[in-house]
């Protein structure tokens, strides 16, 4: 019979890989972002919606909350198996967490899409 460990955080080539992809993804659209602001000095709000009606900016925009979120998944979970040793505690934050993340992917898609 295997022994699992029930602590520690998965220190592995596919956490480490997520953390660094969807850190890029970020990278990209912050990069857009910026791009946007300083070609388009003086936009108003009329200029941020259009840029943000075009399906594509929208795709973009859901591409990165995603990674975000992600991003956050793997860092924070790191964090709690690391640093929170009872394992009743760790499995009702990793819960919280999921859920906090889960509702705040339900809300950007509210206010990005518009439903």
């Amino acid at each position: 019979m295997v022994n699992r460990q029930v602590v520690g955080a998965h220190y592995g080539l596919r956490d480490w890989l997520v953390q660094r992809v969807t850190a890029v993804i970020m990278l990209v659209y912050a990069i857009g972002i910026v791009a946007f602001l300083l070609l388009a000095s003086g936009a108003g709000y009329e200029a941020w919606q259009q840029l943000f009606a075009c399906t594509w900016v929208k795709v973009l925009t859901t591409v990165t909350v995603v990674a975000l979120l992600w991003h956050a998944w793997v860092g924070i979970r790191d964090i709690w198996m690391d640093y929170v040793q009872p394992v009743g505690i760790r499995l009702t934050l990793h819960v919280l967490t999921i859920l906090w993340l889960v509702a705040s992917f339900i809300y950007s898609i509210h206010v990005v899409w518009g439903a």
